[in-house]
């Protein structure tokens, strides 16, 4: 059985001052063990998060990393084995605005989660389309082109320490969510592309739905049979709306 996971991107957001009230708000919250939670700060307050997270079950991860593996000369970028040195246990890879506004191509996320996975940690696949594409029919069409890259040049293998997290690009920060049958559509077709590899290996891969998950639409998302837990984004920043999410993937 996939035991449930809840993650929270909480993007280009936080002072120091305001990650620590996060974090002891939410660590006073009740969540059910039985799920899997992680959060994944900016760059600057990951080890903030890490010591402030010592002794807790939940794990941290960064939103990115240098598609080069190891150490060398390039500026500005944090490599995964330096992430992997601090404590992380995630990276986020191929995320829409990573793809759509920093114009990484399905080419650079499939070297990132190779260099994810050589560092020693875990990629989130990020995959999702755009609502023009949704609108010409093409969701599953872009959906298994971004997976497909990945699969074609590491394999199925590599997904057994990988989680996929399905976001349509329009209802992300929109406000506007997938419904259940949507997301779950997509998510059926990612678990099917997977299986046309190997059938063990995808009836073992965690699908995350992301895109505008709250409290009140978490338990109806998390109810369809291929998605086990959110990538939660806004939400995630606040200690009792992301313990309600967590509260709603455990049941």
């Amino acid at each position: 059985m996939r035991r449930p996971m809840v993650a929270g991107n909480w993007k280009m957001n936080g002072t120091r001052a305001s990650v620590a009230e996060l974090i002891e708000s939410f660590r006073r919250q009740a969540v059910p063990a039985v799920v899997e939670i992680a959060v994944f700060p900016s760059c600057v307050h990951v080890s903030q998060v890490l010591s402030a997270l010592d002794g807790s079950d939940v794990s941290v991860g960064a939103q990115d990393c240098a598609l080069q593996s190891g150490f060398g000369a390039l500026t500005g970028e944090v490599s995964a084995e330096q992430l992997a040195d601090i404590g992380c246990e995630w990276v986020l890879v191929g995320h829409s605005e990573r793809r759509l506004v920093l114009g990484e191509t399905d080419e650079v996320v499939s070297q990132k989660f190779a260099a994810v996975q050589a560092g020693g940690l875990k990629p989130v696949l990020c995959l999702g389309e755009t609502l023009e594409e949704r609108k010409a029919g093409k969701t599953l069409e872009v959906v298994g082109r971004q997976l497909g890259r990945v699969l074609d040049d590491h394999g199925v293998e590599a997904f057994r320490s990988a989680v996929v997290a399905y976001e349509p690009v329009w209802a992300i920060g929109s406000g506007l969510t997938a419904t259940p049958e949507q997301a779950q559509e997509v998510h059926a077709a990612i678990r099917a592309q997977l299986a046309c590899r190997d059938r063990s290996i995808a009836e073992g891969v965690r699908l995350l739905y992301g895109g505008s998950v709250k409290a009140d639409n978490a338990a109806e998302l998390f109810a369809m049979a291929d998605i086990d837990g959110g990538l939660v984004g806004g939400a995630s920043l606040k200690a009792d709306e992301f313990g309600a999410i967590c509260r709603a993937a455990g049941n």
